[in-house]
């Protein structure tokens, strides 16, 4: 498998704003539209919310990630003809809290999708996804991807030593990326790295430093000191304010998956058993009419 970084993307393919939920796939597909050849998007219409606050203080780092979004018009309309910006105060305000988890899961969609989408437009509406069982994790691929649990279409991995990576899919290209952090950022005690990666930067904050506390606070049942609480928190406010002081790419890693199955990823037991079939977005193709007002009835 070759590993795909943001700084080395060259993906060919083009932006879609494709069909239906269809069966899940092995080989990649063209995508139904593309970018300023058949389907004209304007991004960049309105300016993404980066100013620092109490409860997202890292939305204005250098490096904060911002998505630009493609969603549909009302419950059963076509795709808008913009797109609209999501920032890490989005994500915050979604999730109810800031949190190292939140700031992870943004940093790594943000290089999956750069594979995915490399015309930077995010169509919500073709993508699946995969998380572990934190909510932080989970939250983050929901509101990003559109994909929920009675869709069928949002997962958790059958194998728990991904839990803190994510998969992305999008359904019409049938291409998935694997995307998780680097070794050198990873804080979650007796979790592998699933990918080789490694940062060459240094932390503030070393792994072994955030481990040896989560160790104590979080296994500590119930009896960690204030003092190693507050210390957990400020540690955590350390790191990711400090991850998005570089390039997202120097501290995440993504790989696209070949011969994707759905199936082989999830863990059944977490699936919906007769999941919903999705019906916002299944005029989002439909034809325009002749004419711009529909003549009167004749009497």
């Amino acid at each position: 498998m070759e590993l795909y970084e943001c700084a080395m993307i060259r993906n060919p393919l083009a932006f879609l704003l494709a069909g239906v939920l269809a069966a899940l796939p092995a080989a990649a597909a063209e995508p139904a539209y593309h970018q300023g050849q058949d389907i004209f998007i304007e991004t960049g219409v309105e300016a993404p919310d980066r100013t620092p606050t109490w409860y997202a203080s890292m939305a204005g780092k250098p490096y904060a990630p911002v998505f630009e979004m493609l969603a549909t018009q009302g419950t059963q309309g076509r795709y808008y003809p913009y797109t609209y910006p999501v920032t890490l105060k989005d994500m915050i305000r979604f999730h109810g809290h800031d949190c190292e988890g939140t700031i992870h899961v943004a940093n790594a969609a943000w290089v999956a999708l750069r594979i995915l989408f490399p015309d930077g437009i995010i169509d919500r509406s073709v993508l699946w996804g995969i998380s572990g069982d934190s909510p932080c994790w989970s939250d983050g691929v929901a509101f990003l991807t559109g994909a929920r649990l009675q869709y069928g279409n949002l997962g958790f991995f059958k194998d728990k030593r991904y839990s803190h990576a994510i998969i992305l899919y999008r359904e019409d290209t049938k291409v998935a990326v694997l995307a998780t952090w680097k070794q050198g950022i990873n804080t979650i005690p007796g979790e592998p790295v699933m990918l080789p990666g490694a940062i060459t930067w240094t932390p503030k904050v070393t792994t072994a430093e955030t481990e040896a506390l989560k160790q104590v606070v979080k296994t500590a049942g119930g009896t960690p000191t204030p003092y190693q609480v507050d210390l957990m928190r400020y540690q955590q406010w350390v790191h990711v304010n400090d991850i998005l002081e570089h390039p997202l790419e120097d501290s995440y890693q993504a790989q696209v998956i070949p011969d994707f199955a759905w199936a082989a990823w999830i863990d059944p037991a977490r699936a919906v058993a007769q999941p919903i079939a999705r019906s916002d977005t299944r005029l989002k193709n439909y034809p325009y009419r002749e004419r711009p007002i529909t003549p009167a009835p004749p009497r």
